[in-house]
């Protein structure tokens, strides 16, 4: 997504002998678009790490070193998480959809009641909304009841559905929390081109596969295969926009993976960069001075020619 501002500079301070300098005036520059990052940092450990600066981190667009125009980080900043669980059939073996209900409950205690808002949707075939978006988090979890897992699974088709409709809520932080213990077996659309929504908007995805661990070997070598558009998987599809992929393997897991989650969102550091004056693909590369921490951010976003706004 892009954002128009407009970019005051301040003018030079002017010295005359020993006068004490002029107040400085903003020199008002013509409208520019502006892209939005949310850059999340984790150390060799996976711990989020939150005390960076804005010269700590180097953006490239198109491989080329852009200058940060804006910075911030704040965990008080509003938040809007739209839920996707996969009730297909399979998620009704063994404990799955109850390792679901226990993450949607955990998260939707955890939100912050008349600030942040949640969304929940189901898919299989198709994508159904369970609860409309909401920033009273607890009647979303009273929602998620008498689920009956049925049909196939069209994860891809279902991820970019959830994320046009999270492009309509007005949060800076957005993001979309997969709960699937499938791989896609129905879907029109491949993992890359749903990844670049995702990423046009800055809303990274995250998968928490539940998957008992004996499984998630041959799951991971399922999920790269099944969709024959694309050799790309879940997992890639969560890294390109930002996210990643969890397990989850009951209950306990599920509230760690939660928590987890959330902690990610809301240490995100914002930080915006002038967009691009052609209309493309603009890929994004984020890096981090410090070479042993990991940056996930979105992999790039649409561009339009912003010439006509100068």
């Amino acid at each position: 997504m892009l954002k128009t501002i407009v970019v005051a500079t301040l003018a030079s301070v002017v010295w005359s002998g020993t006068a004490a300098a002029q107040d400085a005036l903003p020199v008002f520059k013509s409208s520019v678009e502006v892209v939005p990052i949310s850059a999340s940092v984790r150390d060799a450990h996976g711990r989020a790490v939150t005390t960076l600066h804005a010269a700590d981190f180097e953006v490239r667009d198109n491989g080329v070193r852009r200058p940060i125009l804006g910075f911030d980080v704040d965990d008080r900043t509003p938040i809007t998480i739209a839920i996707l669980v996969d009730t297909s059939g399979s998620m009704s073996a063994g404990i799955k959809i109850d390792t679901a209900r226990e993450f949607v409950r955990r998260m939707s205690a955890t939100l912050v009641e008349g600030r942040d808002e949640v969304g929940l949707f189901t898919f299989d075939g198709g994508l159904h909304q369970q609860h409309p978006f909401t920033q009273h988090p607890a009647s979303v979890n009273e929602s998620f009841t008498d689920i009956a897992p049925f049909g196939i699974t069209s994860l891809y088709d279902a991820i970019a559905e959830t994320a046009r409709r999270l492009e309509e809520r007005p949060a800076r932080r957005r993001a979309i929390v997969v709960l699937t213990d499938g791989v896609d077996t129905g879907s029109a659309i491949a993992p890359s081109d749903v990844s670049s929504r995702a990423s046009a908007i800055d809303a990274p995805v995250y998968v928490v596969a539940t998957v008992p661990r004996i499984d998630q070997a041959r799951y991971m070598d399922r999920a790269a295969t099944a969709n024959v558009r694309s050799t790309a998987d879940a997992r890639d599809l969560a890294l390109w926009t930002g996210g990643d992929l969890f397990w989850a393997t009951g209950t306990e897991d599920a509230a760690a993976r939660a928590d987890q989650i959330l902690t990610e969102i809301r240490h995100q550091y914002m930080i915006v960069i002038e967009a691009a004056a052609v209309d493309d693909w603009r890929p994004l590369e984020v890096r981090v001075r410090r070479r042993h921490l990991v940056v996930r951010a979105r992999a790039g976003y649409f561009a339009r020619d912003g010439r006509s706004h100068h």
